[in-house]
């Protein structure tokens, strides 16, 4: 379950407001029987021989080009700092998901082995200074917007790592197994998950004074980027109405900067028509520049767990997610 809002619309098409509602209401909750799960981890990836040194760009990108040979089953991506992330495809059970990740970790694993590196499951880099690895359009406009609100952002970018539980939105109608209980129990469950498996008390080589730094910087960043939707009982509503009136993170554009007016919201950007009118492919775009803690893309995506430590520790937030949604 790669990190992506594409499919969600058709591109290049100017959208409305009540386009917008709609578009959103009708494909980003899709309901239905409660049967896959999946999982995304991401890891830090440190010097073998002592992780406090610092890994030069130019040996991850051997190791990088290393591992997009290896088949693997789970895809494979690098985050703006260099962190890797493998994203299960969805699987029917715990065990069927467990086993695929497994097999790809260790592939990956004896890949870097080789070039003298190791995973780390941390949810913050307790040594290094963020450091931007990946150069692109994205990364430099998500860099400059953030950078508004403080270093928090370039800490999430670049030192962050985190297991993301993915779970099916659940049936249409009302009960334990509907999708508006499960998107309140997933919230409700937030809090709880962010404690029980918090794994990044250091930054910068001293205690932050929380266990979890990496859920520190999602607060610093702020509600508008990082906040949770209104509950109620119309999920898809509150939703829609959340993707509006966030802040616009960029625009994109052939050439030039990719900036904004800053505080921009979606629905400012419909209502104005500056900078141009948005496209559906805008709205698809916006979407992804949004990090609340569930994320609705079809299923649901809970984002508040720090990476656990050890090569298997990832599997316990998945079986505890698992479990307390299987009801």
């Amino acid at each position: 379950m790669s990190d992506s809002a594409g499919g969600c619309t058709e591109p290049r098409t100017a959208v409305t407001e009540a386009e917008v509602e709609a578009l959103v209401r009708g494909i980003c909750f899709k309901t239905g029987p409660p049967r896959r799960l999946g999982v995304e981890v991401e890891w830090l990836v440190h010097e073998l021989r002592d992780p406090r040194l610092p890994v030069s760009p130019e040996r991850l990108e051997a190791a990088y080009a290393a591992l997009r040979t290896v088949p693997l089953r789970s895809a494979l991506t690098v985050e703006p700092g260099g962190q890797l992330e493998l994203s299960s495809p969805p699987a029917a059970s715990l065990t069927e998901c467990v086993g695929t990740v497994s097999a790809d970790l260790d592939a990956v694993r004896a890949v870097l082995r080789e070039d003298g590196l190791v995973l780390v499951g941390l949810g913050h880099d307790p040594w290094h200074t963020p450091r931007r690895f990946l150069r692109e359009p994205r990364y430099d406009a998500m860099e400059a917007c953030l950078d508004r609100t403080g270093p928090a952002g370039r800490a999430m970018m670049c030192a962050s790592a985190s297991v993301q539980v993915c779970v099916d939105a659940g049936h249409e109608e009302p009960g334990p197994l509907g999708h508006v209980r499960r998107w309140w129990l997933a919230h409700q469950l937030g809090a709880v998950l962010v404690a029980a498996f918090a794994n990044s008390p250091i930054a910068g080589g001293r205690p932050t004074g929380w266990l979890s730094t990496r859920q520190l910087r999602w607060t610093q960043i702020g509600t508008g980027r990082a906040g949770a939707p209104v509950l109620d009982a119309d999920p898809r509503g509150a939703w829609a109405r959340h993707v509006l009136d966030s802040p616009v993170m960029c625009v994109r554009r052939d050439g030039g900067p990719w900036d904004v007016p800053r505080g921009l919201a979606f629905r400012e950007w419909i209502r104005s028509g500056t900078p141009g009118q948005p496209t559906r492919e805008d709205l698809d775009y916006h979407v992804t520049t949004l990090f609340p803690p569930v994320r609705p893309r079809g299923h649901l995506e809970l984002r508040m767990i720090d990476a656990q430590p050890g090569d298997d520790g990832w599997i316990v937030p998945l079986a505890v997610v698992a479990a307390l949604f299987d009801d």
